[in-house]
C-alpha cells in the first residue's frame, strides 16, 4: 500500500533515550526541560524571534485569535485545512471569505478589500502546501483598513520568503507539528510572534492564564504541550535536513516523470524558499480527478483531495460561491509524498496516471 504520506520516525533508540530521562526526573508536561530544549532549537533552526510550543496546530489558531482580542469578521481563504474556518468559528466569530488566486491556490489580495466591512478586525489567510501568500500586499491593506493578520503556517516548516522563516510575518503566525507535517512532534503545533506583549498573552493563554503558581491573568485554556511530544520534536529536529533534501528530490522527480500529464501545477511565490511539503496536482477536470483516483485506488495507491470540499460550503458558514476556491477543489489531488517513497513507486504512479489519461 503507498499511503499519501507516512510519518518520519526517527530510530527508537534515540526516542527511547529521551523517555528514559523522562521517567528519571518524574516530568511529564507543564513547560518540562524538554519543551524548553525543543523551543530554543526550534528558534535557533528557524531563524525566528520568538514562538511558543502548543498541543496542536488548530489551538495555536484559537489562542492567537484570543491573544488579538479579535471579536468579529475575520476574512479567510476558502481553501485550506477545515481547522482554518473551524478555529474561527469557535472562537464566536465570523468568517469571511475571499476568493484564492488559481495560480497560487493563496488567497487573492485583490479580493480581500472587498470583503472588508465596519466589523472586519482581522485577516487569517493560510501559506497553501507551505507556499507563501503575498505577504506584502496583505500587509499593505491590513495597515491602511487597521486590521490584524494571523498566518496559518501549517505547512510551512523550513519555508522562507525573501530568506527570511515565513514565520515571521504577520502579528502571529501559526504552525502545526501534526504527524502528518515535514517535521512532527506526534501531536503539537506553534505560535510565532516578534511581540513580546503577544508573545506573554499568549503564554498565558496557552496555560490557563497562570501568572505564576497562585495568581491568573485572564482566561486561559490547556494549550501546552507535554515531555513526550517534544522528545520526539527533538529526535526528528536532527533529520530535518535530510528530510527537506529528500523531498525536493522527490518532487523534482514527479516533475520530470509527469511532465506529459495535463494537469496544473500550484505556481510559487518563492521557488528557492518552498519546502516541497506537498504535491498537489489539479487535474483539467472533476471527472478526471475521479478516474485518476480510481486507478490508482485499484493498485493500493492512496491520493488524498486536499483540500475539498471549498470551506465556503460548510454547513456552519454562511454559503456563498467562491467560483475559483469550488472549481479547485474539486480537480485538485495531492499526491504521495515521504520519506520513504521509492522512485519505483513514483514511476508506478505516474504510469497509472498516463494511462488513464491516454485512455
Amino acid at each position: 500500500m503507498i499511503p499519501v504520506t507516512k510519518p518520519f520516525l526517527p530510530p527508537i533508540e534515540e526516542y527511547n533515550k529521551y523517555v528514559k530521562d523522562i521517567w528519571q526526573r518524574n516530568w511529564l508536561t507543564n513547560n518540562g526541560p524538554l519543551v524548553n530544549d525543543l523551543e530554543l532549537n526550534l528558534k535557533e533552526y528557524l531563524g525566528v524571534s520568538h514562538l511558543l510550543f502548543t498541543g496542536n496546530g488548530t489551538i495555536a489558531i484559537q489562542i492567537a485569535l484570543k491573544a488579538l482580542n479579535i471579536t468579529g469578521e475575520v476574512i479567510t481563504t476558502p481553501f485550506s485545512y477545515v481547522a482554518t474556518t473551524s478555529s474561527i468559528v469557535w472562537e464566536g466569530c465570523k468568517p469571511v471569505f475571499a476568493d484564492i488566486d488559481p495560480q497560487t491556490l493563496n488567497i487573492d489580495p485583490s479580493k480581500i478589500e472587498a470583503a472588508i466591512t465596519k466589523n472586519t478586525q482581522a485577516i487569517l489567510a493560510t501559506h497553501c502546501f507551505g507556499n507563501p501568500c503575498d505577504v506584502e500586499k496583505i500587509q499593505k491593506i491590513a495597515q491602511q483598513h487597521n486590521l490584524k493578520v494571523i498566518y496559518d503556517a501549517a505547512h510551512c516548516f523550513g519555508t522562507t520568503y525573501k530568506g527570511k522563516s515565513i514565520f515571521e510575518y504577520g502579528d502571529i503566525s501559526t504552525t502545526s507539528f501534526h504527524s502528518t507535517k515535514l517535521f512532527h512532534t506526534v501531536e503539537g503545533g506553534a505560535v510565532f510572534t516578534k511581540d513580546k506583549a503577544l508573545l506573554r498573552a499568549m503564554a498565558l493563554k496557552r496555560n490557563f492564564g497562570h501568572d505564576g503558581t497562585e495568581k491568573f491573568d485572564g482566561v486561559g485554556v490547556n494549550g501546552k504541550n507535554s515531555e513526550f511530544h517534544a522528545a520526539m520534536g527533538l529526535c526528528n529536529l536532527k533529520y530535518i535536513n535530510d528530510i527537506l533534501a529528500k523531498r525536493k528530490e522527490q518532487c523534482l522527480y514527479y516533475d520530470e516523470l509527469l511532465k506529459n500529464l495535463r494537469v496544473q501545477k500550484q505556481q510559487l511565490l518563492d521557488a528557492k524558499g518552498y519546502n516541497y511539503a506537498y504535491y498537489p496536482v489539479v487535474f483539467e477536470s472533476e471527472e478526471m480527478l475521479f478516474k485518476s483516483k480510481a486507478e490508482l485506488e485499484k493498485k493500493e495507491i492512496y491520493p488524498r483531495r486536499y483540500f475539498y470540499p471549498s470551506l465556503s460550503s460548510l454547513n456552519y458558514v454562511q454559503s456563498v460561491p467562491m467560483p475559483v476556491s469550488d472549481d479547485i477543489a474539486k480537480r485538485i489531488l495531492c499526491l504521495p509524498l515521504y520519506s520513504e517513497l521509492t522512485k519505483e513507486e513514483q514511476r508506478v504512479i505516474m504510469r497509472l496516471l498516463l494511462r488513464v489519461q491516454n485512455n
